[in-house]
């Protein structure tokens, strides 16, 4: 079953072909970083246009490297939320006239849980019950898949979320966009106990995240520096932030795990590429309990990830009607 992927929903226009979501036949992302960069983040009316622009050619060309012509394909699968407007119209629109002039089946995709079935392209072995984050520019949510397309939602960002919190420390430092990268380049050479954070505590029991009292205490301690004329120490800062962030998200996620009974976690999203949060989780985890990611390609918006999440639907009839339309605001 050939399903041909598409992905729109920021800033990357991508597109994939996927066989029996399993095996990537092509997996072409064409980013707009550079785009963006000058504005310090992300613009979402040059966002769409730049889509338009580039969503046919980036299809053309995951065709043509997965040796695919147009009447191979079983399916057309999309993403239709969470995202901005603009951007996921131009990759539904394109997907509905694609699936109505082959005649073949519309799936629409949650790019959330696409990001997690990323994984199970590259742990092909992976089966529920097991406990998921997502944590990229946009989004950080916590939750529990009890079995195949059937999650609960744990917990989510009560403010920033967590790749939005990195741009905006970046920012903070004058590291350039976008954030996570950088700050995790600086974080290397710094020391990340010599800058005190504050941990992140709700009065209530919850799964629920918080970022932005950890970036507002990096704007502080950088003003009162810049007020006695101190340098900035960039890379403790940026090494003490990326540390701080890291505990918060490994005490969620293994807190989740132990309620949950699960002895398998995974990660997905954009943020779930730094390397020094897969070792930290790697280097804290309980003795038997398993922590899996998707490779950086995969972490990162990509189409991949939805044609593969397509692929169960599809077997279990699960199609979607020409009249679908884009949610920027859908959760699990």
């Amino acid at each position: 079953m050939v399903i041909l992927g598409i992905e729109t929903s920021c800033d990357e226009t991508a597109a994939a072909v996927v066989e029996d979501g399993k095996r990537i036949l092509s997996n072409v992302v064409s980013s707009q970083i550079e785009l963006h960069r000058q504005f310090g983040g992300i613009v979402p009316e040059l966002a769409s246009r730049s889509h338009l622009e580039r969503i046919i050619p980036i299809i053309e060309q995951g065709l043509i490297e997965a040796k695919m012509r147009l009447e191979d394909l079983d399916c057309i699968a999309v993403t239709f939320g969470p995202g901005l407007l603009g951007s996921l119209l131009v990759g539904l629109t394109v997907a509905k006239g694609m699936s109505y002039a082959l005649r073949v089946p519309l799936v629409g995709i949650n790019h959330l849980e696409a990001h997690l079935y990323a994984n199970f392209l590259t742990h092909p072995h992976l089966r529920p019950p097991l406990v998921g984050l997502v944590i990229s520019g946009g989004h950080t949510e916590l939750v529990y898949l009890s079995g195949e397309r059937n999650y609960q939602l744990l917990g989510s960002t009560r403010d920033d979320a967590v790749g939005e919190a990195f741009d905006k420390v970046a920012r903070i430092l004058n590291l350039g966009y976008p954030g996570g990268p950088l700050v995790e380049k600086a974080a290397r050479e710094g020391d990340s106990h010599s800058v005190p954070l504050p941990s992140v505590h709700f009065k209530e029991d919850t799964f629920d995240f918080s970022f932005s009292g950890i970036k507002t205490a990096v704007l502080y301690y950088v003003m009162n520096l810049e007020k006695k004329g101190v340098s900035i120490p960039t890379a403790d800062l940026a090494a003490s932030f990326q540390e701080k962030v890291a505990e918060v998200l490994t005490e969620r996620v293994f807190k989740a795990a132990s309620l949950k009974e699960v002895d398998r976690i995974v990660l997905g999203g954009g943020v779930s590429s730094n390397l020094f949060l897969r070792s930290f989780l790697e280097k804290e985890k309980p003795k038997g309990l398993k922590v899996f990611f998707p490779p950086p390609s995969l972490c990162t918006d990509n189409a991949a990830m939805v044609a593969a999440c397509a692929y169960p639907k599809l077997k279990a009839g699960l199609t979607s009607p020409p009249s679908l339309d884009a949610l920027p605001n859908l959760n699990f």
